[in-house]
């Protein structure tokens, strides 16, 4: 097997803690009543561990605003499933292996799992690890942004569905965000003029100097959308990357070009409002004079070309044409001020929590 007792960690009990789900938030932005942590008692004894599962200490756990539409209590919200009650949530995170019983894995493996428990220690089946090659030069937060799901998500909207040509006019909402921030590059990359909107004046300021964007402004300073817009797209747009959804996107729609694509990947700004009062889009018909298409997308759907991603965007990391910005908290007890600051505005660039070493 992939583990024996000679590789033992050296624990073999442990108290973990957990972040769970103590209630369902249908409305506003989630509080300590919703989410709480705890400790309990994990065995990481050989014996302990059930065949073709791992034990596994967590190191880094990614931050994503998805998390609000899962625990809304409701289904059909988004495409994951409602998640149970009183058990650990989970997120995309990165641990190292310290108990196997899979011959695929062995002890001291760093391992990316879309599904971890955002747990200090616990045990799972290996079916959706992934072992990361620790003999490249490529820091561990580069798999939970770059080359995770954030990454992937530009990449997709960008180079598969929006597919830009050089010089089109290319708009991008929380662009200093996760997603938007390499969605942005992306685009530069493709020969773009390159737009961005963010929560503060140091976002736009970041976009601009370190991501290469050619201008942004912050929407909490602009009391007219449609004025802004026509300001920094005097000649329409070409390409919108939806992040945020509501009056934004409903704006977008009176000044994209013909043939114009808008891909939706996120509507952060409809995360903490329950369906009968999110704002509409009252704009649509512009779709059909300029016959512009607008999909949503689950990068899920594309995980047939990851591995085309992930060949493009380290070689883009390593010729320093891709800059990743990363926020990292401290401690698997920072997790939940983590989540709430992604609705605030306050962060720049992608939030991990660092729990262990």
């Amino acid at each position: 097997m992939g583990g024996s007792d000679g590789g033992a960690a050296a624990k073999s009990v442990v108290e973990s803690k957990e972040w769970y789900l103590a209630a369902y938030a249908p409305e506003n932005v989630p509080t300590s009543d919703h989410l709480k942590l705890r400790s309990v008692t994990i065995s990481l004894e050989y014996d302990s561990v059930a065949d073709q599962h791992v034990a596994v200490q967590l190191l880094l756990i990614s931050v994503d605003p998805y998390l609000r539409s899962t625990i809304t209590g409701r289904d059909g919200d988004l495409y994951l499933p409602r998640p149970p009650l009183n058990k650990a949530i989970t997120g995309f995170g990165i641990g190292r292996v310290v108990r196997s019983k899979n011959k695929n894995f062995n002890e001291g493996d760093i391992v990316i799992n879309p599904f971890s428990p955002v747990a200090e220690y616990s045990i799972i089946p290996a079916d959706f690890l992934r072992k990361i090659d620790q003999t490249t030069d490529i820091a561990l937060p580069n798999y939970l942004s770059c080359l995770g799901v954030p990454g992937f998500t530009a990449w997709v909207a960008i180079e598969v569905l929006g597919n830009p040509k050089p010089g089109s006019n290319v708009f991008i909402s929380a662009a200093a965000g996760g997603v938007g921030m390499f969605a942005g590059q992306l685009a530069k990359l493709k020969g773009c003029r390159v737009v961005g909107s963010t929560g503060s004046n140091d976002k736009v300021q970041l976009i601009k100097d370190e991501f290469g964007y050619d201008e942004g402004f912050n929407y909490h300073e602009e009391s007219d959308f449609d004025v802004a817009l026509a300001k920094y797209f005097p000649d329409g747009i070409d390409l919108y990357l939806d992040n945020v959804g509501g009056k934004l996107l409903d704006d977008v729609l009176n000044h994209v070009n013909k043939g114009a694509h808008i891909v939706i990947s996120g509507m952060i700004s409809q995360y903490n409002t329950i369906p009968a009062e999110r704002e509409g889009v009252k704009n649509l018909l512009n779709m059909v004079g300029k016959d512009v298409k607008m999909q949503g997308f689950l990068c899920g759907s594309y995980l047939n070309q990851f591995g085309e991603f992930a060949q493009l965007m380290e070689k883009y990391i390593k010729e320093e044409k891709i800059k990743p910005k990363h926020k990292i908290n401290q401690g698997i007890e920072s997790f939940f001020e983590s989540f709430v600051s992604l609705f605030s505005s306050s962060n720049l660039g992608k939030v991990i929590v660092q729990v262990a070493t």
